[in-house]
């Protein structure tokens, strides 16, 4: 299969859009490094904490649908018929969710203690080294893990719709991020963001509407889906024991409730710019998660129909546009879940480079960090070039290294944040025993090796239910046992 230069080209038009923004953003960055240490860290890290409404919803909602949601999601879908369209619409209150539950106190409390990362939050909390540490390392590891999915995931897609080898398109795309994301920092980010979730509706309309029109309607649709296999229309799935009612249940817990603590999340909400911008933010990003998820996965099930015998089901978003559309309508089509993949991507790079140059060598190695931005650009292509290395040999479906990795960032973070904040006798000790006994766990029932005994779904639950409730536990116990917050962390965070 040779190059399909017409469906390239409109992909490498809206990639020169994204150097342009990235561009447009260097001129703050400029401006901030003669602040340097905290103050370039601000710009770089939160755009100096002035997103809008609606930038604020396209920046949250493009970064946490990202290519589990473009390629991954519909890949699975493609495997597990509409028993995954059920379970991927868990997701769409996201948005919502996480605004409302934690976004005016985040706000707040991270200009008052001027914190640019979720873990300089956590530091002033709890004013624990360890705690910085574990949890910097945790962003680190799990980040790169998801990272790499996102990687393979738009590699995928490239490869897929535009004939190119993977390799090829896996360069292509690690080059492209790694400049406007290196170049132009938070505030580039969210600029590309609310550009890529308008693509990213627009296109995921656009192709929903053309594959049911393709395949007669509908009702056409289901019919063949159930001529196929009749699990492919059942709630549990064409295997009835991989989707439980228990199972699936417990998955909102993943993909919903727990997404309050995914650090690259809760960063928005303390970028924007004020309650309003918090209000239309909510609304937007409800909204537009409703369209893509409920587009995108449904696409992927009708693709059984559409495009029966794919190798891969990652490649099934890309061979149903191109089969659907002319090529250069195809190549701007497809610019929206690689949109998704790009703006996941460049949100966890800076959550990495941060945990790297702002928690650990700002906040504990050297405080008085003079060369800021040399330092963070550096740590960018350092962690690009370990994501290439990691995405060489890529799994047949990255949705499950995607999950994987999300689900380890909520056992770290979920309860450290949510009751720092909430709860007054939170502390040090209580969040030390959460994070260690909520990750110990996850990575314990996820490794065969060690715990070879059927505990990939303890109690038919989702794995990530257990660790959980185990490290809520483990923080509530541990916290009633040891020393109270002192006085003046409990003024700092609660103004009494």
């Amino acid at each position: 299969m040779g190059v399909k230069v017409d469906v390239l080209v409109p992909l490498i038009w809206y990639f020169l859009i994204i150097y342009v923004i990235g561009f447009y953003s260097l001129r703050y960055v400029s401006q901030a490094r003669s602040r340097e240490g905290k103050g370039f860290l601000v710009e770089f890290l939160t755009g100096d904490r002035n997103l809008g409404g609606f930038v604020l919803a396209m920046t949250l909602v493009a970064t946490y649908l990202s290519a589990g949601s473009f390629i991954g999601g519909p890949g699975a879908a493609y495997t597990h018929g509409l028993a995954w369209v059920f379970l991927a619409m868990s997701q769409m209150p996201t948005g919502y969710f996480t605004l409302a539950v934690v976004g005016k106190k985040l706000a707040i409390i991270s200009r008052k203690i001027n914190a640019v990362t979720i873990t300089d939050l956590l530091k002033e909390r709890y004013e624990s080294k360890l705690v910085v540490v574990l949890c910097s390392i945790a962003i680190i590891f799990f980040f790169t893990a998801a990272m790499t999915a996102q990687w393979i995931g738009a590699a995928r897609l490239l490869e897929g719709a535009v004939g190119v080898p993977y390799l090829t398109a896996l360069r292509f795309f690690a080059i492209s991020v790694l400049i406007y994301t290196t170049i132009g920092g938070f505030r580039a980010v969210a600029l590309t963001d609310a550009l890529q979730g308008v693509v990213m509706t627009l296109g995921t309309a656009a192709v929903i509407l053309a594959a049911v029109a393709a395949g007669g309607g509908v009702e056409s649709l289901v019919q063949s889906l159930a001529a196929i296999d009749p699990g492919l229309i059942s709630p549990y799935g064409p295997n009835p024991g991989f989707t439980t009612m228990a199972w699936v249940t417990s998955f909102w817990i993943l993909v919903g409730f727990g997404v309050v603590g995914m650090p690259q999340v809760a960063t928005r909400a303390m970028s924007y710019r004020d309650t309003g911008s918090l209000k239309r933010g909510i609304i937007f990003g409800t909204v537009v998660s409703m369209v893509l998820l409920l587009g995108m996965h449904l696409l992927g099930v009708f693709g059984r129909v559409l495009t029966p015998g794919i190798a891969s089901g990652d490649l099934v978003v890309p061979t149903v546009i191109t089969q659907l559309f002319p090529n250069w309508v195809a190549g701007l089509i497809l610019a929206g879940p690689l949109a998704a993949v790009m703006s996941t991507v460049d949100s966890q790079l800076l959550l990495a480079v941060g945990a790297i140059v702002n928690d650990l060598y700002a906040n504990l190695i050297n405080p008085a960090i003079k060369r800021t931005a040399a330092f963070a650009f550096a740590c960018t292509l350092a962690i690009g070039l370990v994501i290439y290395f990691w995405a060489l040999n890529p799994p047949d479906l990255m949705v499950w290294l995607n999950l994987y990795a999300h689900a380890g960032i909520i056992a770290t973070f979920l309860w450290p944040l949510i009751l720092g904040i909430y709860w007054k006798e939170a502390n040090a000790p209580g969040a030390l025993a959460s994070i260690v006994t909520g990750v110990g766990t996850y990575i314990w029932f996820n490794t065969d090796w060690i715990w070879p005994y059927g505990w990939a779904r303890p109690f038919g639950l989702h794995v990530i239910v257990l660790p959980l409730v185990i490290s809520l536990a483990a923080f509530v116990i541990v916290s009633r046992l040891t020393r109270k917050p002192s006085p003046e962390i409990i003024a700092k965070f609660w103004g009494i």
